[in-house]
């Protein structure tokens, strides 16, 4: 008999999970994601893409806006009787009451080596703390976020050049598959779930967009380090004659002079400990993603600038 699965997920991140799930035979009962959202602009109403791939698919979805005291989704939880529920950075803290739904209980995928990084933005401070390898845990929810026990953990290889956007693509990717490894000894009873060790617990906080300013005094290691963790979103940048630049992509050089000066007119800029960056892609405010030899032919940013006293 086919067991009951509830999936929870909202990115593009848990897109590959649930198309693993569905294109291998198990029973998504129904999906639940955020509700769509205003674009930027506020023009558009933006679906989320895990709404997009059940439209897709024809898959059953549901778009509460909270969980909180919503007596209609309890109830209706409650008469599907869901063997188990699959949760994948769904972006809403599921209350205690919702937490008994389920046979096997709420089952996650965090994308850190729990007990390290518990919270909101675990690849991006993996990144920015200039760690060489980040991964995966498939645990089990408590009512304490990401305090639970742990099944299974998958390591993942940070390497120079991954930023936000290869780390998350390469984690899905691993957990699109482990997750079939796991999901029936989970339901059987055949995995064994082991307590964390909650001394050894960090937090990554809540990314927020002032975090991506550019502290020229930091090294040049630190710097890379936010660059590639906050690309493609929020971003890091640095501000200069009042107008915002924004950072994608860059690489360490040598070379060094005042804190802050750009050294040639290619954006090789002097960091904090005698290093230096080279920018290879940016944005300026309000337009598109340049390539740095597009940038300097409209820049007024030239080799003497200091971009440390902006």
């Amino acid at each position: 008999m086919l067991k009951k699965i509830v999936f929870m997920g909202t990115p593009f991140f848990s897109v590959p999970i649930l198309k693993s799930l569905y294109q291998n035979g198990y029973q998504i009962s129904v999906v639940y994601t955020q509700p769509p959202q205003k674009s930027q602009r506020g023009q558009k109403i933006k679906k989320s893409p895990i709404q997009g791939i059940c439209e897709t698919l024809r898959i059953d979805y549901r778009t509460p806006s909270s969980l909180k005291e919503n007596k209609e989704e309890y109830e209706y939880l409650k008469n599907l009787n869901p063997d188990i529920f699959i949760v994948v950075a769904y972006g809403q803290i599921i209350p205690k009451n919702f937490l008994d739904l389920a046979k096997k209980k709420f089952i996650n995928i965090h994308a850190s080596l729990l007990p390290k990084w518990r919270g909101a933005a675990p690849i991006q401070r993996s990144i920015m703390n200039l760690e060489k390898e980040t991964g995966f845990s498939i645990m089990r929810i408590e009512e304490k976020l990401d305090t639970g026990p742990v099944c299974n953990l998958y390591k993942v290889k940070i390497d120079i050049n991954d930023n936000l956007e290869t780390i998350s693509n390469k984690i899905s990717s691993m957990a699109a598959d482990k997750i079939l490894d796991n999901i029936d000894n989970i339901l059987e009873n055949k995995v064994l779930f082991k307590e964390q060790n909650h001394s050894e617990a960090t937090y990554a906080y809540k990314i927020h967009k002032s975090e991506g300013k550019i502290n020229w005094t930091e090294s040049a290691e630190k710097i890379i380090g936010k660059i590639n963790g906050l690309y493609p979103s929020p971003g890091a940048f640095f501000i200069y004659k009042g107008e915002r630049y924004k950072v994608l992509k860059a690489e360490i050089v040598s070379g060094a002079g005042k804190v802050g000066e750009v050294l040639d007119n290619h954006m090789k800029i002097s960091c904090g400990n005698e290093k230096s960056i080279k920018i290879i892609q940016i944005q300026r405010q309000g337009k598109r993603p340049q390539n740095i030899s597009e940038f300097i032919l409209g820049s007024n940013i030239k080799k003497g600038s200091n971009l440390n006293n902006a």
